[in-house]
């Protein structure tokens, strides 16, 4: 019993511990490490104040763009991708303070 007992302890601490911060944007759910990956592949300085009208050039080069993580494709589809992908670069430019819950659409935070 006290073996059984152990390995469960283990088990919810392994997955307490590797549980992932989730962004949420839109309906749609995102891991942070995915809109990291995005930032990159926008090439956008999101500290710089901009307009959101202005993403809409780049949503076709990023949901073509090869590199996109799946996890992106139905937001692609979606209507007012520009505008999520917008609030998403964001999120990243700020991801340490997603890590820490400091933005509410963080969850899955330690």
């Amino acid at each position: 019993m006290k073996p059984m007992l152990s390995i469960t302890t283990l088990l919810v601490a392994l997955a307490l511990v590797t549980e992932a911060v989730q962004v949420e944007e839109g309906g749609f759910s995102f891991p942070l490490d995915a809109v990291k990956k995005l930032e990159e592949l926008m090439g956008v300085d999101m500290t710089v104040k901009q307009s959101p009208r202005l993403a809409k050039t780049s949503t076709t080069a990023v949901c073509t763009n090869p590199g996109l993580p799946a996890v992106f494709l139905p937001l692609c589809k979606s209507k007012g991708a520009a505008n999520s992908f917008f609030r998403l670069g964001f999120v990243a430019a700020r991801a340490d303070l997603c890590e820490i819950c400091a933005f509410a659409a963080c969850t899955g935070c330690l």
